[in-house]
């Protein structure tokens, strides 16, 4: 039995119009797919860390990348559940995953996978708790440390925050990656949209699945700027730069990567964070207890792109500022060229490799120098 995350309401029945757009999109899921393999042949492919597989269940298989030392603390890599998780691991100079095995950490990453019909009644509670716990269960026995470190990007950062919020005797220190935290009316540039959808459910209940290829089209209808203009801009601006227009094809090809969201898991989404703004408001419920910012006790670490329409200032700091954390590090990404999503650039941009990475990983350092964080 999965406890709700969001309230009840009543799936209306789908209709011949909704089931025929639900089927226009999931063809356009696979126009994408089949598109992004042709920028791989083009050989604009992602050159991934070699990695085995530790868990596996229906939605989930967890990475494991085999260390030069088999000592350091244990970190988990939480990807967003929407596209293919190769994003931490591009090209061997632009890898996060790469960057921590350099630093000496055992790494780990939830590679969130479609689906079948039958397997998919997933939502919140599944993927910030019950899915991320048994990464943690298999990490134990695979490293023998009984805390981990836990960081998310975007969408994954709110399972990453979830996650330690509900267990944070199992988590030693959290990183959030412009993950959207708090939903604030004047700022988040999707509550239009979701104002405007009397609620998630119906919608939720034609498509079965979401197909990735809405999800991209609300996002452009959302914020134009950052997914339409700026990656034409960016890719102009890569032209002189030959390793900077890799990484923008390679990204380019990441984006035709997406597959369909859970229902469910859509659902809870977009009733009880982007419209309720539960996690901020202290409202979140998963599994029958309620979290909030308070609920976060572990050293945090949040990076915002101050820049940013998508994740704005005000998705980011004041949920850091409201979690009660003893040791905090704030972190402002100011963007890279190449990098196709500004969005993703602090994940596979120079700069970010070059000056974020290596403060976190120094904060982490003195952390477990001092004592307040470790396996």
């Amino acid at each position: 039995m999965h406890a709700p995350t969001t309230a009840p309401a009543a799936p209306s029945v789908p209709t011949p119009f909704t089931a025929f757009g639900a089927a226009l999109l999931k063809n356009m899921d696979r126009s994408r797919q089949a598109r992004g393999k042709l920028f791989e042949r083009a050989g604009y492919g992602p050159q991934v860390t070699p990695s085995t597989v530790l868990h596996a269940e229906p939605g989930l298989n967890l990475r494991r990348y085999a260390p030069d030392d088999d000592d350091g603390p244990p970190v988990l890599l939480v990807p967003a559940p929407i596209k293919r998780c190769y994003i931490w691991d591009l090209a061997p100079d632009i890898s996060v995953v790469r960057r921590w095995l350099a630093r000496g950490y055992r790494v780990y990453l939830a590679e969130w996978t479609p689906v079948r019909e039958g397997d998919d009644d997933l939502g919140l509670d599944d993927y910030g708790d019950r899915l991320l716990a048994a990464c943690q269960h298999a990490i134990a026995q695979d490293s023998g440390a009984d805390r981990l470190i836990v960081a998310g990007h975007s969408l994954g950062g709110i399972l990453a925050a979830i996650y330690s919020g509900m267990h944070p005797d199992k988590v030693a220190a959290t990183i959030l990656l412009e993950s959207p935290l708090h939903f604030e009316e004047q700022s988040c540039c999707f509550r239009p949209l979701v104002k405007a959808l009397p609620h998630a459910a119906p919608l939720a209940a034609a498509f079965g699945q979401v197909p990735g290829a809405f999800l991209n089209m609300m996002s452009a209808m959302a914020e134009p700027q950052a997914f339409q203009w700026e990656r034409m801009t960016d890719r102009y601006f890569s032209l002189g730069n030959p390793r900077a227009l890799a990484t923008h094809m390679q990204v380019e090809r990441w984006t035709h990567d997406e597959f369909a969201l859970p229902g469910r898991l859509f659902t809870d989404i977009v009733e009880s964070l982007y419209r309720r703004d539960g996690l901020m408001g202290g409202r979140l419920t998963i599994h029958g207890r309620t979290i909030g910012p308070a609920s976060i006790k572990a050293p945090l670490v949040s990076v915002v792109d101050p820049r940013s329409r998508v994740i704005p200032w005000n998705a980011v700091v004041p949920f850091h500022e409201a979690a009660r954390s003893e040791h905090k590090l704030l972190l402002r990404y100011g963007g890279d060229i190449g990098v196709n999503l500004q969005h993703v650039g602090v994940l596979v941009g120079a700069s970010a490799h070059a000056r974020i990475w290596p403060a976190i990983f120094d904060w982490l350092d003195a952390l477990q120098t001092d004592g307040a964080g470790g396996g």
